[in-house]
């Protein structure tokens, strides 16, 4: 084999500045802003910004950063809403070298100090309407950041502001011309997202720039989004940095529609007055649509592509979306490969399928994003690939470029999950004959009854075929003679009644007895902000009711 002074392919050829730069985002916004600089980037109510607009007030974000001092190995904090400065933040930040890290607007105030010491926030930027929390988080912190307060004419509730200065007065001091320069090493962190933190502390995923211009693109080319697109944020930008459309849609010169709270009036609203193409989210925000007055619907007569992230969205989600009109894409990932990082790629000739065989064929985690290099599913004892028969249960694994750098400051836990060379999601799953994956249950959500295992999954989905049951969950309780069984906490339909032998007849119809839940709880299920059912505290609740028993 030659080496690099004897194969000609490499001597005398070297990087130089003419044939080699670190890949980013950054230069997405760059583009659209020099190629379409009057056409409209970002609409939130009566604010509106072009292209160029929005280009020179990340600028001016990224100058009063350095001039403050802010660089490479800097973290700037970020507790907003889906609101021009959001998206600004995404670009402004790292613009001035810094790492930017948005911050999940649900969490308490500990949980908030927790991560503005652990990322060492220099600054941080904070919507008034969450402010009273912050302030509460900052009194607990070892080092108080520098405070800028967004107030945002769309939000009319309570709230203060803590800041030293305003937003608008923090943009006055930059320059719109400032001249930013992309990373010298595209390895460079550009943003930091901290996990659920359900047991323990959360730890805090670093993404790279190569890393988010390369999902960034790769959203664009899964989702096939055509130039120009109209894309609603009902997705929190915080979230996984807003699965990284931000960048995507900078790369798309599309139309980015602000939304700071998800409601299905204001919504298809939204939809309607701009023509929106295009947006993401959990199950519940799809099924929140679905289950909306169909009076709402009216006058939405092209076409609407969502994307729904979940371990499984349930088949009758799939089928209500594809009853009112909306094309449906189930995409799959966690916060550690940038959100999404599998879709379930849909083939033509399952249009001729029956809809319930469609939704299970869609409701796949499928195949991997087309720029990450590696899915499988394997024994994580092994690391052997399981056989693609559709039965034999293994650990969902990643690796490639849209895989995070690593947990921060936490090395034996970047140890543990980068084991053998892969990504370890946590997710079981088995693999079909075609290659795709599908999601049986994370690992810590097995209920093993009397040596069996259930999938809490397969009893949730036969749940949601319940015409009543509106969102569902299902987690073990400890069974003195089993072990655990399943117990089920269903939220209904508005205005809809049901009982609890009612539920567990219907699941004797669909399931093995064994699989049946013992008890069904009804009430609002607990979510994150992010629409994603918290079994955490559902199995806390369901265990401290056994002990009561």
């Amino acid at each position: 084999m030659r080496d690099a002074r004897t194969n000609p392919f490499e001597r005398d050829l070297d990087r130089n500045p003419a044939n080699y730069a670190p890949l980013t985002p950054l230069t997405f916004i760059e583009w659209s802003a020099y190629t379409y600089p009057q056409r409209a980037a970002v609409v939130h109510g009566a604010r509106r910004y072009t292209w160029a607009e929005t280009y020179a007030r990340c600028r001016r974000l990224a100058s009063a950063l350095a001039g403050r001092g802010i660089g490479v190995g800097d973290t700037v904090a970020a507790v907003l809403s889906n609101t021009p400065e959001m998206y600004e933040c995404h670009f402004g930040v790292p613009m001035a070298g810094a790492v930017l890290n948005t911050i999940n607007t649900r969490l308490d105030a500990e949980t908030i100090a927790f991560m503005l010491d652990h990322g060492e926030a220099k600054v941080l930027v904070v919507d008034r309407e969450f402010a009273p929390t912050v302030a509460k988080a900052l009194a607990r912190t070892e080092r108080r950041p520098f405070v800028i307060d967004v107030d945002d004419d769309a939000f009319d509730g309570p709230g203060e502001r803590i800041g030293a200065l305003d937003y608008e007065a923090f943009l006055a001091h930059g320059d719109p011309a400032f001249d930013w320069r992309p990373p010298a090493d595209e390895w460079q962190a550009i943003a930091l997202n901290y996990t659920s933190g359900t047991t323990g502390n959360p730890k805090g995923v670093v993404y790279s720039h190569r890393g988010a211009y390369l999902n960034g693109v790769a959203n664009l080319l899964t989702w096939a989004m055509p130039r120009h697109a109209v894309y609603l944020w009902t997705l929190p930008m915080f979230h996984c940095n807003g699965w990284c459309f931000p960048w995507s849609m900078a790369a798309n010169a599309g139309l980015n529609v602000c939304l700071r709270k998800v409601d299905a009036a204001v919504i298809f609203g939204l939809i309607k007055e701009h023509r929106v193409t295009h947006y993401c989210g959990a199950p519940i925000v799809h099924t929140t649509l679905i289950n909306a007055p169909a009076a709402l619907r009216e006058g939405i007569d092209w076409r609407v592509s969502a994307l729904v992230a979940a371990m499984a969205p349930p088949a009758t989600m799939i089928e209500g979306m594809e009853r009112i009109g909306f094309d449906l894409t189930h995409v799959y990932g966690l916060t550690e490969v940038y959100g999404p990082a599998s879709v379930c790629a849909k083939h033509e000739e399952w249009a001729a399928l029956p809809v319930g065989e469609r939704a299970e064929r869609n409701g796949r985690q499928g195949v991997r994003y087309i720029l990450q290099e590696g899915m499988t599913v394997m024994d994580p004892q092994t690391m052997r690939p399981v056989p693609w028969d559709g039965a034999t249960i293994g650990e969902i694994m990643f690796r490639g470029n849209i895989t995070m750098k690593g947990y921060l400051k936490n090395p034996r836990a970047t140890a543990e999950a980068f084991a053998g060379g892969w990504y370890h999601s946590g997710d079981l799953a088995v693999t079909y004959p075609d290659g795709y994956v599908k999601i049986k249950d994370r690992a810590k959500d097995i209920i093993i009854s009397g040596g069996e295992n259930i999938s809490s999954i397969e009893v949730e989905d036969a749940l949601y075929r319940h015409p009543a049951v509106l969102a569902c969950a299902v987690v073990a309780t400890p069974d003195p003679k089993w072990g655990e069984t399943p117990c089920a906490f269903v939220e209904l339909k508005p205005g809809v009644r049901a009982t609890e032998a009612e539920i567990l007849e219907h699941c004797r119809a669909h399931l093995a007895r064994f699989k049946v839940p013992r008890a069904v709880v009804f009430g609002e299920l607990p979510k994150t902000s992010t629409g994603k059912i918290q079994k955490f505290a559902l199995r806390q609740q369901a265990k401290s009711a056994s002990a009561i028993e």
